[in-house]
């Protein structure tokens, strides 16, 4: 029989378990097992995961090439077009020159002669003058006229990248998350819009309003965010499953907080890729409308108009088309190039194999 008198040894509750193993109903917190709330936000709020980043996209050799020519590309639609030339204004005497270029017209290359016929000479233009692109049909410079265009066809694409984001990502992401009727809703009105081609809209629109970068701009509107829905949609759809979805919930984390804060910073790959893409689609419905005459307008110069003006003498001067439809195509390379990169170097998947 036990003697009350004699108080019995007091045993720590933890006494012969496993370091970091907890009896039940206690949890052991220690520096080796404290728990993190998000291993993907700590990775992701430091600067390494940033500078990884940059490593992996650095190391991808077409995606440098890409944002290289997209870099010079922009650097010369932003400058040029503030430096006056002699061909800045209309002159029909100096019409339809062919390319000059310094340096190269001494090799033979580039000097401003067809059919063996010097044109500036024959044209009287002054002693030094270059036309690096040649002139157009009304003697205006077209190495500025490419560049003036190339700008607006940049201002397209930057337009095109914010619909998608605020808008296209946005609404994939809500109607994704919230699912049920909501998602419902809001599906049927993407699958309405979805059944008339973009082009076909953003024509009818500028049709009923009137040619010019506004009326493509709300035409793109009306419809370049379809994609980019979809997409987010199905990351969204993924997503809301996963453990640390589930614990912000059981956190008490607001629903804005979880697709705002911890499922967008997980799909950024998808998004940044699929925006990347649809920036060609968006220049390439600009340069087509402006080349059927329902975009830009006169005096103010597109890729596309420039093509379709160079068009109709393509077959006497072909410089006129060719030009602008190389800098088109090198611009639209270029972002795709730089898409695909930036995909690969925030794929977490990659992530986890390459390291």
């Amino acid at each position: 029989m036990t003697d009350p008198n004699v108080q019995p040894d007091r045993v720590a509750p933890t006494t012969a378990l496993d370091p970091g193993i907890a009896p039940e109903g206690l949890r052991l917190v220690s520096d080796a097992n404290r728990p993190v709330t998000s291993v993907i936000a700590a990775g992701r709020s430091g600067k390494g995961g940033l500078h990884d980043i940059v490593r992996r996209f650095r190391r991808n050799g077409p995606a440098m090439v890409g944002l290289v020519v997209l870099a010079v590309i922009v650097l010369l639609a932003i400058v040029v077009p503030f430096f006056p030339t002699a061909g800045d204004t209309a002159n029909v005497a100096y019409r339809f020159l062919p390319p000059k270029v310094p340096g190269l017209d001494a090799l033979g290359i580039l000097n401003g002669t067809r059919d063996g016929v010097d044109q500036y000479a024959k044209a009287n233009v002054p002693a030094g003058t270059y036309f690096l692109f040649g002139t157009d049909d009304l003697g205006r410079d077209l190495f500025e006229r490419v560049w003036s265009g190339t700008r607006v066809s940049l201002l397209v694409a930057v337009i095109a990248f914010a619909i998608d984001v605020v808008i296209g990502m946005t609404y994939g992401l809500v109607s994704g998350y919230f699912g049920g009727r909501i998602d419902g809703g809001m599906q049927r009105v993407v699958e309405v819009l979805s059944g008339i081609p973009q082009l076909v809209i953003v024509t009818l629109f500028v049709v009923a309003v009137g040619p010019g970068i506004g009326a493509i701009v709300f035409g793109l509107l009306l419809s370049n965010w379809l994609a980019m829905s979809r997409v987010a949609r199905a990351q969204a759809l993924r997503q809301k499953g996963e453990e640390y979805v589930l614990a912000s919930r059981t956190l008490g984390a607001r629903n804005g907080h979880i697709v705002f804060v911890e499922i967008l910073p997980n799909i950024l790959g998808p998004i940044v890729t699929m925006s990347m893409f649809s920036i060609p689609a968006a220049i390439f419905t600009e340069s087509y409308l402006s080349f059927v005459g329902l975009g830009v307008q006169a005096p103010m110069a597109s890729l596309g108009s420039l093509v379709s003006i160079g068009y109709k003498s393509f077959l006497s001067y072909p410089s006129l088309v060719i030009i602008p439809v190389v800098v088109l195509g090198l611009l639209m390379v270029a972002f795709t190039l730089v898409a695909d990169g930036l995909k690969e170097a925030t794929d977490p998947r990659l992530i986890s194999r390459r390291g």
